[in-house]
């Protein structure tokens, strides 16, 4: 087993960590993955996240949410409603470029086998590409592994690197994929907990920072081959930040935007090519579907800075961790996306 980043000896920020460094440390939130790899009849290296924002309440309350999109050329659906109304009331799926429809689909029929009581449903599922090392155009993933990463999502410990949605990811030319962390945030309005999960397949070898120090500079493609032939100018990262801190769309939306922060700390620019989706959702306040009336709290915008600095600080980690929990990967037309040497950075960070 591959270590963490906090395994190097490397802590991002100053804020302390929940139990689990987890985006599942916020109370309520489940993770789940579905993985496929295999070699025939095609070469396939792909899969399926979901997170559950509501464990047990998925289907009948909702949450209040808001997104940014810091560069444009990727898909995460569901965006509309949430634009209109602040918020979401089902799974959030992230998987490859040309599986979201079917994602999409599986969760609205997995809605209705559940008993949701809305009239209709818009899940939230996210993308990024993933056919250099899998034959995306072969349409591999079935219903199958969307219901068996919703069945399998859980509290506790979160897979990391090449796993779920992020098997077939590249970051910063080294193998990418799903990764995570949280903190635990003392503000004027009580003590919560802020977690991120990302799927991180962007970046160039030479942009790479981790806590600041130029390892990608360091760690150069003569030392570590990079995974492309040409390395392209964009790519794409989708992040997903979550807390039990009582806030409204407007505020989720604003904690959505500091996520830029962390990626740009670790050496995401936001390229032209680039799918750089942000979503944050809070389920500090109940929310059940109906006519029932809410009875909302609301954290004052001026008690927001600590939340700021942990989505920033958990998103920069996320990212590292999704590089450290990777595994070298070998797929199709024997493309190789090599793993980050964590020893290499114990040595250089110590």
């Amino acid at each position: 087993m591959r270590p963490r980043l906090r395994d190097l000896g490397v802590e991002i920020g100053t804020l302390p960590t929940g139990s689990n460094n987890a985006i599942t440390d916020v109370p309520g939130v489940q993770v789940g993955h579905s993985s496929l790899v295999r070699d025939e009849p095609s070469v396939v290296r792909t899969g399926v996240t979901v997170i559950v924002p509501r464990a047990g309440e998925g289907w009948t309350e909702t949450a209040f949410a808001g997104y940014h999109n810091f560069s444009g050329n990727g898909e995460m659906t569901g965006l509309p409603w949430i634009e209109e109304t602040g918020l979401i009331d089902s799974p959030i799926g992230i998987t490859s470029t040309h599986q979201v429809g079917l994602v999409r689909d599986a969760l609205v029929r997995l809605a209705v086998e559940s008993g949701g009581v809305d009239a209709f449903h818009l899940p939230v599922v996210a993308e990024t590409w993933d056919g250099w090392l899998s034959d995306a155009d072969s349409f591999p993933l079935t219903e199958s592994h969307v219901r068996e990463a919703y069945e399998s999502a859980a509290d506790g410990p979160v897979a990391e690197g090449g796993v779920g949605g992020g098997t077939g990811m590249i970051c910063h030319e080294f193998k990418g994929g799903i990764g995570t962390s949280s903190r635990i945030v003392e503000t004027k309005s009580g003590t919560y907990t802020l977690g991120v999960l990302v799927q991180a397949n962007y970046g160039r070898r030479e942009d790479l920072r981790i806590d600041g120090v130029p390892i990608g500079r360091v760690i150069g493609t003569d030392e570590v081959p990079s995974a492309w032939d040409k390395p392209p100018s964009g790519g794409s990262i989708i992040v997903i930040a979550a807390t039990d801190a009582p806030l409204i769309p407007i505020q989720c939306q604003r904690l959505a935007k500091r996520i830029a922060i962390g990626l740009g700390r670790v050496g995401g620019y936001g390229h032209d090519s680039s799918g750089d989706i942000f979503l944050a959702f809070s389920n500090g306040n109940r929310l059940p579907s109906g006519d029932t009336t809410w009875k909302v709290e609301v954290m004052p915008m001026s008690h927001m800075d600590g939340l700021f600095h942990a989505t920033a600080d958990a998103t920069e980690e996320s990212i590292l961790n999704a590089l450290c929990a990777a595994e070298t990967t070998t797929g199709h037309r024997g493309r190789t996306a090599h793993a980050l040497p964590v020893g290499r950075v114990r040595e250089l960070m110590g």
